[in-house]
């Protein structure tokens, strides 16, 4: 009798189980809209996977790099943020969940916040992303909606009303947690973590030359008011703005030019 209620029990608590799951499961399958071609989960934007997308190689982006202030006002494709990001912080090794950016130990301090502007991002429909401040998350390749609006006027506000800020059609903010790598390393920590944002801002850069898109490093801002714009957390400290938008006069040489500069030099 003992064991026929124990077993009877096991049978409900099983049977729940099941219950909860399918309950659970059908929820997020039937909570998932898609809006410009690409999949929405409440306020999660799951962005496409990254992909080969440039004929572009390595040394002929690094040779056409250069820090662009100047952007169209046409908006960055969806597929073309999902790259950047996934350049910044995206993952690049499955087994221990490495990243695209060399981290001190892989402690991985650093946040990633994109400032989208009115029409500054177009889905795959012709659609728009809604304006508004997003977090990256670098284990599901998705943005996080943290509110609503266009926050590039306060953005370039606070740093120092750099127009770059205000008139491309997006931003990147990139943010800091310290403790993530001065709790193994204590206070050198603090260098590698400027070290890693190093990194990721070339990444940044690199990607976007690829893409036909421009960027510029910017550091000069109050990290106070850039905090508070973005919604960052209180142990989340911002270290780069970096605007994103499609130059409005491209950057050209060639390795010839490169290769007759060198050759004047040593004459």
């Amino acid at each position: 009798m003992k064991y026929s209620s124990i077993y009877k029990l096991v049978m409900v608590s099983s049977l729940l189980f099941i219950v909860f799951i399918v309950i659970y499961v059908g929820y997020h399958i039937f909570s998932l809209e898609f809006s410009g071609g690409i999949a929405v989960m409440g306020e999660e934007i799951l962005l496409p996977p990254p992909k080969r997308m440039t004929t572009i190689v390595v040394e002929e982006a690094i040779l056409l790099r250069r820090s662009i202030r100047d952007y169209s006002s046409d908006p960055i494709p969806i597929v073309d943020l999902s790259m950047i990001l996934w350049a910044a912080q995206g993952i690049t090794e499955t087994r221990w969940g490495l990243r695209a950016a060399p981290s001190a130990g892989a402690t991985y301090p650093l946040e990633i916040y994109v400032v989208v502007g009115d029409r500054g991002v177009v889905l795959e429909d012709g659609e728009y992303l809604a304006p508004g401040i997003y977090k990256y998350d670098v284990r599901r390749h998705s943005i996080i909606l943290v509110k609503k609006g266009d926050y590039r006027d306060n953005l370039a506000q606070a740093a120092l009303d750099q127009d770059w800020v205000r008139l491309a059609p997006v931003n990147i903010v990139v943010c800091a947690i310290y403790e993530r790598t001065t709790s193994r390393y204590g206070e050198r920590g603090i260098r590698y973590v400027h070290m890693e944002v190093g990194h990721v801002g070339q990444n940044i850069y690199l990607m976007a030359t690829a893409l036909n898109l421009g960027t510029v490093a910017v550091g000069a801002f109050y990290d106070d008011r850039v905090a508070e714009i973005i919604n960052a957390a209180s142990n989340e400290h911002p270290l780069y703005i970096m605007p994103i938008g499609k130059p409005l006069t491209p950057y050209k040489t060639s390795f010839k030019e490169i290769e007759a500069y060198y050759k004047t030099m040593r004459t």
